[in-house]
């Protein structure tokens, strides 16, 4: 893997530790520690998950164009032990190094004493800003936020401040994120004057989960509060935009594929948010474009091809939507749409992971999957919510149903037949007790119409059929003409047979 900054670099050894918690199957601390000496920062990336494989560095590759030498020397300080060890193993890798087997140096172990735990830290020192690390390095926990994965019952720390060793030490970020792992964000300043507390997260959850919820209804819920949140840029959902749940709509879905000897087993979920709220309020910055999230064996991750594909080939006119393009963003893909209406937005998050951790083989999100999870998502907005993602063509023939329910209210108020206005009222579902209105029938009409336009335009292409009757009717369907008027006339004096 090429590294082309210092950030980067950080946020995958942040990326690593939390892969290395994932396989743990006890309680886990995560602590990352910027400690300032202007004008160089220590970075220390601390786990108490399995111990690290070397394997995983020996593959990091330094950028020698995006990572000067005046910014960073290439040496990693790793010391690492697994449940079983009885030493705390100590190496310096120097990502610099032309040669591979001269790029990793064994320094003298330390050892346990019988104690048994498992953990990693990994260390460098870097000539660069706190502030220009902080900025990558929130936004990644902001996005792990939304996983939501399962949290054991720890406490929750306050920030706090305090000094030791004359070091001012400013813990103000603590968090819980995955399951049974608490994680941290320190600052360590030396000097007092600079001191300052800024962006405290602290656990608020809008809408908290058992702890048996599934990892799907957990990224539900993680965007829903991603969105409320507004990107998680604050500590609790903005009432002004949302003071009633119903202007925010969400859905899921899921495809998956089998594990085989030639492929691992892989599940795809996709989450879609769709607000509808006044173009004025603060919520509404991004025009006609959407972000779509992406995360891949819980972690957020780049842009694969296989997603941008699978984005650009979905039949959006039929959601209503029209696609104008579909960018990499690098950390998001970015969706621009065509005529968006200014009330609504749309957000989105796809996660891509082995059925089992760690999986056996390495493996690229598919095309076909992150599609049908989508589609399955947009499907299920859909059924669940009446007139939302309605293609064009049902749009264009529900413009029809004021004209076509006024030209049938007429008929029916124009009868004389009573017995035939009291059954168009049953039919109907109005009362017959008291005089009814033909804006009344109208519009009781007009409901029944669109209702059948949604419910056949909510079914694939491939299955679609005539559409149902307007109003239900139990007359058997088999019946001939023959058979039809026997029935209506069944007990008269005037029933005839047909002429052979």
């Amino acid at each position: 893997m090429d590294i082309s900054s210092v950030q980067k670099l950080c946020i995958h050894l942040i990326s690593s530790a939390v892969q290395r918690c994932r396989l743990s199957e006890g309680l886990c601390r995560l602590s990352v520690v910027l400690k300032s000496s202007p004008p160089i920062i220590r970075v220390s990336i601390s786990d108490t998950g399995t111990g690290s494989c070397l394997e995983e560095f020996q593959d990091l590759k330094c950028n020698r164009e995006g990572i000067g030498t005046e910014k960073w020397d290439g040496l990693l300080s790793i010391k690492t032990t697994s449940i079983s060890d009885n030493k705390i193993y100590h190496y310096h890798l120097n990502l610099r190094g032309s040669v591979s087997a001269r790029r990793l140096t064994r320094l003298p172990s330390i050892p346990k004493n019988d104690a048994k735990f498992s953990g990693t830290e990994v260390c460098l020192s870097i000539s660069e800003t706190i502030d220009a690390l902080l900025k990558d390095i929130k936004h990644y926990f902001q996005k792990m936020l939304i996983l939501k994965i399962p949290v054991s019952s720890t406490a929750t720390l306050m920030p706090f401040i305090c000094t030791q060793n004359d070091m001012v030490r400013n813990l103000y970020f603590n968090e819980t994120f995955l399951k049974s792992v608490a994680a941290e964000l320190v600052i360590e300043r030396g000097d007092a004057s600079g001191l300052r507390c800024e962006n405290v997260f602290l656990p608020n959850e809008c809408s908290p989960l058992n702890f048996s919820s599934s990892n799907v209804e957990r990224l539900k819920s993680g965007l829903e509060e991603y969105v409320l949140k507004h990107r998680n840029s604050l500590n609790n959902k903005c009432d002004s935009c949302f003071c009633s749940r119903e202007k925010l709509k969400i859905s899921s879905g899921v495809a998956s594929s089998m594990e085989s000897h030639r492929s691992p087993g892989l599940i795809v979920e996709a989450v879609i948010a769709i607000s509808e709220l006044p173009e004025s309020l603060c919520f509404r910055s991004s025009g006609n474009k959407t972000e779509v999230l992406h995360f891949k064996d819980f972690s957020p991750s780049s842009v694969s091809i296989a997603s941008l594909n699978a984005l650009t080939s979905i039949d959006w006119r039929s959601y209503g939507l029209t696609l104008v393009s579909a960018v990499d963003q690098v950390d998001h893909a970015l969706i621009e749409w065509e005529s968006l209406p200014p009330y609504l937005h749309i957000d989105m998050v796809i996660h891509c992971y082995h059925k089992q951790y760690p999986g056996k083989y390495k493996y690229q999100p598919d095309r076909h999957l992150i599609k049908k999870g989508v589609k399955l998502a947009l499907d299920d907005l859909k059924e669940k919510h009446t007139g939302l993602l309605l293609s064009a063509h049902a749009v264009k023939i529900c413009s029809y149903a004021p004209d076509l329910a006024s030209s049938i209210a007429g008929i029916i108020l124009s009868s004389n037949d009573l017995k035939f206005r009291s059954k168009c009222s049953t039919l109907l579902e109005l009362s017959q007790s008291q005089a009814i209105g033909k804006q009344t029938v109208e519009d009781r009409i007009k409901e029944k119409i669109i209702s059948v336009i949604e419910t056949n335009d909510r079914k694939p292409e491939k299955i679609k059929e005539a559409a149902p009757f307007l109003f239900e009717d139990d007359r058997p369907q088999d019946l001939d003409p023959a058979d039809l008027y026997l029935e209506e006339h069944a007990g008269g004096g005037n029933v005839f047979s047909f002429p052979d």
